[in-house]
């Protein structure tokens, strides 16, 4: 993966990359310093043809989760490179695979076979991010680091970079929360997620992930914050099954993730809007996802349930 720091730095990058005359997609907000033959600014969306048609010279995503999801659509779908440039600390400009969305956050598919090739990661983009999403996102980078120390396929390489991340993050969020245009802080959240989106590509998803997109793809809620939510639940649960790599993660953290995960103001599942009543479906529908089916010990649909209502 090319990465490097600063706007100024994407033509270069764009040009290692393979990425000419690329389609720009981005939500009407952002404007970059590179010419392009095209722009998507419907973000979310699922209308992933008719888009690739417009992205023969490569694609250019800005923005969080949902822009460069819909950016690597894109590319598997056009069979071109993508160049990622992160507004937020989500860590999907690291991985190949995606999820599809409509314009309702609604989840309306995904898959794999894109083709990242670079990331430009600026302070300068994040430094207006709104409190929750900031918080939300960190969270996620956060399970990305934790995730990367216990998933089946974990490494020492994947492991540096989780551990790296989590230790940042632990340390700058809670002041990036207390001074959001701290230009210091900022940039070491951003660098906090670079490490954990290299842990996520070096290694893969567990129980965290699972509970998470099981609700977000059904509701429409934010990615971040449920994995704000899933995290701790999960970490107790992989307590009993990779007590070591648990206990790394959190030394290296150096506080209470619930405690970093209420920074963002949500803390439980009912105020999502998640119904009870449908618990139980929901943990059936995590129990199937590879992220529960690659944890050191997959929890059943009934296991997941309790985790579920002890964060409802």
């Amino acid at each position: 993966m090319i990465v490097r720091w600063g706007l100024d730095a994407l033509p270069e990058v764009c040009a290692e990359a393979g990425v000419t005359s690329p389609l720009l997609v981005a939500s009407a907000r952002w404007d970059l310093p590179i010419e392009t033959s095209a722009r998507w600014s419907e973000v979310p969306s699922h209308r992933i043809d008719e888009a690739a048609i417009q992205a023969e010279g490569g694609v250019i995503a800005v923005g969080g989760g949902s822009a460069i999801d819909l950016g690597k659509a894109i590319s598997a779908a056009a069979g071109v490179p993508l160049v990622s440039v992160p507004t937020t600390y989500a860590g999907a400009e690291w991985t190949t695979y995606y999820g599809v969305r409509d314009p309702e956050r609604k989840l309306r598919g995904g898959g794999a076979g894109a083709n990242p090739r670079g990331i430009v990661y600026d302070l300068e983009l994040t430094l207006d991010l709104p409190r929750e999403p900031t918080v939300g996102t960190a969270m996620n980078a956060l399970a990305h680091c934790a995730e990367a120390l216990y998933v089946e396929g974990h490494n020492a390489d994947a492991d540096e970079h989780a551990l790296a991340g989590a230790r940042l993050i632990g340390e700058w969020l809670p002041r990036v929360v207390d001074a959001p245009r701290d230009r210091e802080a900022r940039t070491e959240l951003l660098r906090s997620a670079c490490h954990g989106g290299a842990a996520l590509g070096g290694s893969g998803l567990a129980l965290a992930h699972a509970m998470a997109q099981a609700i977000g793809g059904r509701y429409g809620v934010p990615h971040g914050t449920l994995n704000g939510i899933c995290l701790p639940p999960a970490l107790r649960w992989n307590e009993q099954w990779a007590p070591d790599a648990v206990h790394r993660f959190r030394a290296a953290v150096g506080c209470d993730v619930e405690e970093l995960a209420a920074l963002g103001g949500v803390t439980r599942l009912r105020e999502l809007g998640v119904p009870e009543a449908d618990l139980p479906e929901l943990a059936e529908a995590a129990a199937g996802r590879a992220g529960n089916r690659a944890n050191p010990r997959p929890a059943t649909a009934a296991e997941i349930e309790e985790l579920f209502r002890s964060v409802w």
